[in-house]
């Protein structure tokens, strides 16, 4: 079964928008469904990852911005 990707995110989000990009570049992805989550619609998520956005959570571990290639890479084989 294929990892789910969840990037924490939110609008005007200059760091935000540099992961998106990166993630879209790396074609281990590809197929892959990334699922983009506003935390601005979630006090709890703002609350809890609003200072590190933005956040990658690959099958239920997280990652703070900026990603790290080889980890994301483990995560996705698993």
């Amino acid at each position: 079964m294929a990892s789910m990707l969840i990037l924490y995110s939110t609008d005007h989000c200059t760091l935000c928008e540099q992961a998106l990009d990166w993630l879209f570049s790396m074609p281990e992805l590809n197929g892959r469904a990334l699922k983009v989550v506003d935390v601005a619609d979630d006090d709890g998520l703002l609350h809890r990852l609003g200072d590190r956005l933005p956040v990658l959570e690959v099958s239920g571990e997280e990652m703070a911005w900026p990603f790290d290639a080889t980890v994301l890479r483990r995560l996705l084989n698993r």
